[in-house]
């Protein structure tokens, strides 16, 4: 029978720490810890809050990281320094066996059960402030979430739009999420979020933007075909701003005198166009989104392409094309007219 090599010979004497601190250093760079500044500008970061909301949130998750840090970095090392003080040596008797140990595991029982206590406490405060009833100073926004758009109403304003929310700066905002299909989950990574849009139900999230820029949003509960396709733009304004947007919103649309234009409007009104889509003065369906002031909003389908004649005149003439399982029907529209029907929408500012 072959002789087995014992354990000493099997395993080296002594670890080659030149490359155990490559390891190391490798497995750093790949996790992309943010916590020394790396990707904190990216668009849809978590770990540079612009919101009430969203500080208190990032506060619990670098509490939970910390502490998560700590208790690996104490076993992992005691696991390595275990691992080279009682290694195999060669002639070594074997040694003493022994099981359990009360103290030591009454004492790591009590020290994490004090850790779980210093995470839920702060975590406790955060749930009950984050589901308070709202200020009667807080702007409220009406968010309906629907395959795959999102649709933002304004009831103190009476003004309606898509795809394109408007915040301003320091003011607390109330959103009552809602939607008439399927769940959905409203999520903006910057402010704050998330959290499910559920049939029958009304969810609720109050925070207040802290600084004026633009934020990105996203569905983030898989909800059919486009899911991936169901983005927002957020834009946070300084409150002067927002008070102009709010009256410019409130104002009728601003037509083009462009024959093309005109002849969009003509074909508008006579189309399947007014069955789903509400403009002022024209239809007031609520199926689609709201389009009165169409060329004020830089995206459409879903935030999905850019509002160009080009983009336009494609979505027009094959909704289904541009974004797949896109609820809008073929219209059946091409050349002159899908062109003229795009320069209608693109004049309403």
């Amino acid at each position: 029978m072959t002789e087995q090599p014992s354990t000493a010979a099997r395993f080296p004497k002594r670890l080659d720490w030149p490359l155990v601190g490559l390891l190391a250093a490798l497995l750093l760079l790949t996790g992309a810890c943010s916590w020394v500044g790396w990707n904190w500008d990216t668009p849809m970061t978590t770990v540079n809050p612009k919101s009430d909301f969203g500080r208190t949130t990032h506060a619990i998750f670098m509490l939970i990281s910390w502490w998560a840090l700590g208790i690996f970095i104490a076993v992992e090392g005691a696991l390595i320094y275990a691992c080279w003080r009682f290694r195999e040596r060669p002639g070594a008797p074997i040694p003493k066996q022994v099981h359990g140990h009360t103290a030591l595991e009454i004492s790591w029982t009590i020290a994490f059960a004090v850790i779980l206590l210093i995470i839920a406490i702060p975590t406790i405060r955060a749930i009950f402030k984050t589901q308070e009833a709202p200020a009667a100073t807080a702007l409220r926004v009406d968010v309906y979430g629907k395959q795959w758009w999102w649709e933002f109403e304004y009831p103190q304003h009476k003004i309606t739009t898509a795809n394109e929310l408007h915040l301003p700066a320091g003011q607390t905002v109330a959103f009552f999420l809602n939607t008439p299909d399927v769940i959905h989950s409203f999520w903006i990574p910057q402010l704050g979020g998330k959290r499910d849009v559920v049939p029958h139900r009304v969810n609720l999230i109050t925070l207040t933007p802290e600084a004026p820029g633009e934020y990105p949003g996203q569905c983030a509960e898989y909800c059919g075909m486009s899911h991936a396709n169901m983005r927002f733009r957020v834009i946070v304004h300084e409150p002067a701003e927002f008070e102009k947007w709010v009256k410019a919103q409130q104002a009728p649309p601003v037509e083009s005198a462009d024959v093309l234009a005109q002849q969009g409007k003509t074909l508008f009104a006579q189309s399947r166009c007014v069955g789903c889509h509400s403009i002022t003065g024209i239809s007031a369906s609520r199926i689609g989104p709201d389009l009165t002031h169409f060329a004020s909003r830089k995206t459409f389908a879903g935030s999905l392409m850019t509002s160009t004649p080009d983009n336009l005149t494609k979505w027009i003439e094959n909704p289904e094309h541009m974004k797949p399982g896109a609820l809008m029907p073929t219209l059946g529209l091409k050349g002159e007219q899908s062109k003229a029907l795009a320069a209608y929408l693109l004049s309403l500012k």
